[in-house]
């Protein structure tokens, strides 16, 4: 059930907004009845409240970030099936508490007067999820505000983190800022090899390190890689000459308690999709206590490099850094 909080009045202006306004309303979309589409300018945010409260589309001027499943569209209601494109969860991946119905289950949805929409996902594992979503204007771009709030309705003390999942399409180069701080990594990352060996000194020659990044060119020999950067953002850019950019926060002084301590994670299998997931930091709620976290999704114009040409990367450091809001 998707709740609206407007009066007959803030209804009647919606229907004349201007077009630099936000407008939220629900949609069929993605073969999903009870979509709910964010719409400012060309760029346009889909949000799923019957399957895992996420984000099924994030495009600007038709182009779009997400990775969806075509398979989803054949589900059956009520039998599990794929959770793609703009998924979110909360970690120690390795430890957490399995928690289904929150990831495949059906979520209610607020529209609120300023256009924002509120997911709250069904009671599981003694964690309450909420997720906030809102369209921000900054310069001449339009970005996705993801708010993700975690709330212990259990009676002992948990600690969690959150943990960001969202496919895009592959094909695409992944650039990753080092940041200001050395790593702990002597390969300035670490791969996931077999079981649960993380290897700390990898080499892979689709992952090179210049100007200040790391590029991940191609799917790597083992999928998943973690990192430990502090710049607090990444670029993934597309053939389609744009640019996805994810920005969150991050914290020098505080404990990151996934496996590796790492803030960012990579997941590049060979097949049709990458995630992007930003990680946060150890969250030790006590009972009734909670916690957020927040992801700016941009999507900047962008040129994908000709055949034997490279990304510039300086180029995109600055683009990144005038056409987008910092961490809030």
């Amino acid at each position: 059930m998707v709740a609206r909080t407007l009066s007959l009045a803030l209804i009647a202006a919606c229907c004349t907004a201007r077009a630099d306004e936000p407008v939220a309303r629900v949609v069929e979309s993605h073969g999903y009845a009870k979509a709910i589409e964010l719409k400012l300018g060309t760029t346009r945010a889909v949000l799923c409240p019957e399957v895992g409260g996420r984000v099924l589309e994030f495009s600007r001027g038709g182009a779009d970030a997400m990775y969806f499943d075509p398979a989803e569209k054949k589900r059956t209601p009520g039998k599990p099936g794929p959770v793609s494109a703009g998924r979110f969860d909360y970690g120690p991946e390795l430890v957490v508490t399995p928690h289904p119905k929150k990831w495949g289950g059906e979520w209610s949805a607020e529209i609120a007067k300023d256009e924002s929409v509120k997911l709250t996902g069904p009671d599981d594992a003694g964690i309450r999820v909420t997720r906030e979503f809102r369209l921000v204007k900054h310069r001449e771009s339009v970005g996705l505000s993801c708010v993700q709030t975690l709330t212990n309705t259990g009676d002992a003390v948990r600690e969690v983190c959150h943990w960001g999942r969202s496919f895009s399409p592959a094909g695409g180069i992944c650039a990753i800022p080092l940041g200001d701080r050395p790593s702990r990594f002597p390969s300035k990352y670490a791969m996931y090899e077999e079981g649960a060996t993380i290897n700390v000194r990898p080499a892979d020659d689709n992952i090179r390190e210049r100007d200040g990044f790391l590029e991940i060119v191609a799917p790597p020999r083992k999928p998943k890689l973690g990192f430990d950067t502090y710049a607090g953002w990444l670029a993934y850019v597309m053939p389609g000459d744009v640019a996805f950019v994810k920005r969150f926060p991050t914290f020098h002084d505080r404990v990151y308690n996934e496996a590796a301590a790492i803030t960012l994670s990579v997941w590049s299998p060979k097949g049709a999709m990458i995630e992007l997931e930003p990680i946060g930091p150890r969250e030790r709620l006590k009972p009734g206590a909670s916690a957020s976290f927040t992801e700016d999704w941009w999507l900047l114009p962008h040129p994908f490099p000709k055949p034997g040409a490279k990304l510039d990367l300086k180029a995109l450091a600055a683009q990144v850094e005038k056409e987008t809001l910092p961490p809030k």
